[in-house]
């Protein structure tokens, strides 16, 4: 097994194998990177001049095309390093941003924010032990993108309840339906992540038990 997780190939549409460069200028990363601004521009909306109906325009885009990024790499056949490490970055901050700035507008309870951060804390842990054992952070299961896609597409709709009265029973119902729901496969898929670093952990120790014997 490679002290780091090959990331050579991944399977693209058609069963090809679209192949993972270096390239930094392509379509995949700018639509990223315009993801990352959203995140700044989205708080400003939100917390600064509160223009919620904005505030749910940007969030609604930026969370909703979670997918689009990836979907026109392994498309184009322009998979990049650069661009693996950007879409877990945008759906993070995101997620993390839209937390703080809900909790600091009574939006969401700080107990479902706090429920939240100790997931990414129990993953920092891990990505950390891995790190030290010289494996690199392990791939993005489906449940994981499950998860992030049901938080990002709940983010909206709660705000909508919250801004909207005459729409707060209904949104408020299915934004809060999707936000628990994500909730709970945010952290099956942190504990999947823990078992896979601690296998990946063991091996290493026992390798290591062999050699010195």
């Amino acid at each position: 097994m490679s002290r780091r997780p090959a990331r050579a190939e991944h399977p693209a549409s058609g069963g090809t194998a679209a192949v993972v460069g270096d390239r930094v200028l392509t379509l995949p990363n700018l639509i990223s990177f315009v993801r990352l601004i959203g995140v700044p521009l989205f708080l400003y909306l939100f917390l600064v001049v509160r223009a919620d109906v904005a505030a749910i325009v940007v969030l609604a885009i930026g969370g909703t095309s979670d997918w689009v990024d990836g979907w026109v790499a392994r498309r184009l056949q322009q998979v990049s390093r650069l661009g693996e490490l950007l879409d877990p970055l945008a759906d993070r901050l995101y997620i993390l941003a839209t937390l703080l700035a809900f909790t600091a507008r009574e939006v969401v309870p700080w107990q479902f924010t706090g429920a939240l951060l100790a997931r990414e804390l129990l993953l920092l842990g891990s990505l950390a032990v891995l790190r030290r054992y010289g494996y690199g952070p392990p791939p993005v299961h489906y449940v994981g993108k499950t998860a992030t896609f049901l938080l990002l597409a709940a983010f909206p709709i709660l705000l909508l309840a919250a801004a909207a009265p005459a729409t707060a029973t209904v949104a408020g119902a299915i934004g809060w339906g999707l936000a628990w729901w994500g909730l709970v496969l945010y952290w099956v898929a942190g504990a999947m992540y823990v078992v896979q670093a601690r296998r990946l952990v063991h091996a290493m120790r026992t390798r290591s038990g062999g050699a010195a014997a």
